[in-house]
């Protein structure tokens, strides 16, 4: 068969296999020899958060590469594929996100010595906020965790044969084990290794690509006539799938509330050893972001170059657009033993990346939040077998998850969608804490439902009544070159081409379909956080406001947390406003298992700081 001519493509070989089999055991290794490593220090500090000695840049590249599920490797090569570059513009998305979470949550975080993000909510509001909060979490990880292992699974299944079933158990059966064996260290030490198996994939279809083209000119020229690069559309319609306004402003926010608030993210950069340390591993991580979003884009744009005269989807090749890339991997990389098993590697290597990222998180809110509160007098011993029984608990769950979801059908989109729905909300409710003294439990409880409760309806209703192609923004492609066009796939082509439109749409659309439905998905998040905002602080002023004498002066955003790199000891006690009372706060704080004073020693000298002010 002739590459780009559709067709079927060859299988896994055995060197194939041998590959992909060979990365695992490189995971499971890093986590035994995590466990091996620190077998002399069980607690549950050393388990949940390294023992809080990590360094930037291996918490940086831990970061970019739980960000990269295995749907993120398969999804975005597709999505530059479909609608061109303009995918790449969350990179900026990515610096703002990065400085916002650097300078305004890590400091705040940091300075309370919490391991759970939800423990702030009880700090700030109640506990029974805090508990609905941790909730909310558990349940849209454990179902978008499901997803991870599922969606991967399905596509590559598909394309080269692997058995599905077969590596769902494996990959949660790897993620158990190394989170079981390695805690926190082992996920951010695997993470790392599975970050350069992902790059490597992403350039060995690259470089392959640019050889069957003729050179990366060649690529970049088809991609030009292709309109693959018109990437920058200002057109402020917050309806419109992706602009350049719905991507920088909707999608800093959306991104914000994954890496501000979500566990998974915010375990990761309070492991570092110093405040200096975890801001740089978010800067670092904006360069991480960069290079992979920058990889994957080009590699949907070298797929765009072979398939632009065949498109396989509508040849009828593939069934699903996330086939797309393993399709382009298995017909151009198939000649070369073990470079398909390479690229299949760095697909579960995104997958395995955020699972057990998921798992070491959930174990941690899991903890904090419900069994410390409930049993007080739990020895170390018993906490670090309770870890390791919660890390077996969640990932036998989450492969639960992944088969329940292969029944899902169209609603695993949905249920991908609510997840971050969810986070819309929850970021408006810390906001709501972090910066109004006069907002209180009242209002953050009545604007964190009213919050939910709007973006659900606007993303359950957007799955019912899909936008019209002129909100997709679809560009063309042919199949004028295929060999064979007998089985063309026109049941599902849109938003393909402004041919052949999706669905049908309803003849008794509602008003709100092609209004609020329509609204673009990476504004769900930023609509929460508003109406959360908004709410809040109206019921709160209603309620009668927070006293102001009842609140801790730690518990806000300061104006010395900002791009201040020196200030990770000497912060907490620079405001005047703390005193003594405060002092014995941040002294009861120190009994959290995650920041014992033998692993953080900045709590004596704050609270002797604060006692002579």
């Amino acid at each position: 068969m002739t590459t780009g001519t559709g067709g079927p493509v060859a299988s896994f070989s055995v060197w194939d296999y041998v590959v992909f089999v060979g990365t695992l055991l490189g995971a499971v290794g890093i986590g035994l020899f995590q466990a091996i490593r620190g077998r002399k220090n069980t607690s549950s500090g050393e388990f949940l958060l390294g023992g809080r000695q990590m360094t930037a840049v291996p918490v940086a590249m831990s970061l970019t590469a739980s960000f990269m599920s295995g749907i993120t490797v398969i999804g975005t090569p597709a999505e530059a594929y479909r609608f061109g570059a303009g995918y790449w513009i969350f990179a900026i998305s990515y610096a703002i996100m990065s400085t916002i979470t650097a300078e305004i949550f890590v400091p705040l975080f940091y300075r309370l010595g919490i391991t759970s993000t939800y423990e702030y909510l009880e700090m700030r509001f109640n506990k029974l906020i805090r508990v609905i909060g941790t909730s909310m979490y558990i349940i849209q990880t454990v179902l978008y965790t499901g997803m991870v292992i599922y969606a991967p699974a399905l596509a590559l299944n598909q394309i080269t044969g692997m058995n599905l079933w077969g590596v769902l158990v494996a990959t949660g059966g790897v993620c158990i084990l190394y989170c079981t064996l390695g805690g926190l260290k082992a996920v951010i030490w695997t993470d790392v290794f599975q970050m350069v198996i992902m790059l490597a994939g992403f350039v060995a279809v690259i470089a392959r690509g640019a050889v069957i083209q003729g050179g990366l000119g060649t690529i970049w020229d088809d991609c030009y006539k292709g309109g693959r690069l018109n990437a920058f559309d200002f057109d402020p319609d917050p309806l419109k799938r992706h602009t350049f306004w719905t991507i920088v402003v909707g999608g800093s926010v959306m991104w914000v509330s994954i890496y501000s608030i979500n566990q998974s993210q915010v375990q990761r950069y309070i492991s570092c050893k110093t405040l200096t340390q975890a801001k740089l591993s978010l800067y670092g991580n904006i360069i991480g972001l960069w290079l992979t979003v920058s990889l994957a884009v080009f590699s949907g744009l070298t797929m765009y170059s072979i398939y632009k005269d065949c498109d396989p989807f509508t040849n009828g090749d593939v069934g699903a657009v996330d086939q797309l890339l393993p399709y382009l991997v298995m017909d151009i990389l198939a000649a070369y033993p073990g470079v398909p098993g390479l690229f299949v590697s760095a697909a579960y290597s995104g997958t395995l990346s955020t699972v057990s990222s998921s798992i070491n998180a959930l174990v941690a809110v899991t903890v904090e939040d419900f069994i410390r509160p409930a049993c007080k007098n739990l020895t170390e011993k018993q906490v670090s077998w309770i870890n390791m029984g919660l890390s077996v608990f969640f990932g036998v769950l989450c492969i639960g998850m992944a088969a329940i979801a292969s029944l899902m059908g169209s609603i695993l989109q949905a249920a991908l969608s609510i997840f971050g729905m969810i986070s819309g909300p929850l970021l408006g409710l810390y906001l709501l804490g972090m910066f109004w003294r006069t907002a209180n439990s009242t209002g953050g409880l009545t604007g964190l439902i009213v919050g939910l409760v709007i973006t659900l309806l606007v993303g359950i209703g957007a799955q019912i009544y899909p936008p019209s192609a002129d909100k997709i923004n679809p560009l063309p492609i042919s199949v004028a070159g295929c060999n064979r066009t007998q089985d063309l796939n026109y049941t599902t082509l849109a938003p393909w081409t402004s041919a052949v439109t999706l669905t049908p749409l309803p003849d008794d659309r509602p008003a709100l379909a092609d209004s609020w439905y329509s609204l673009s998905y990476v504004y769900f998040c930023l609509l929460g956080t508003l109406v959360t905002v908004i709410v809040g602080l109206v019921v709160s002023a209603i309620t009668g406001g927070c006293k102001q004498e009842n609140l801790r002066s730690d518990l806000f955003v300061r104006r010395s947390d900002l791009f201040c790199a020196g200030c990770g000891k000497d912060s907490e006690a620079s405001d005047p406003e703390i005193n003594e009372k405060a002092g014995s706060e941040l002294k009861k704080g120190s009994n959290n298992a995650g920041f014992k004073d033998s692993q953080l020693n900045i709590v004596d000298k704050d609270v002797e700081k604060v006692t002579k002010m």
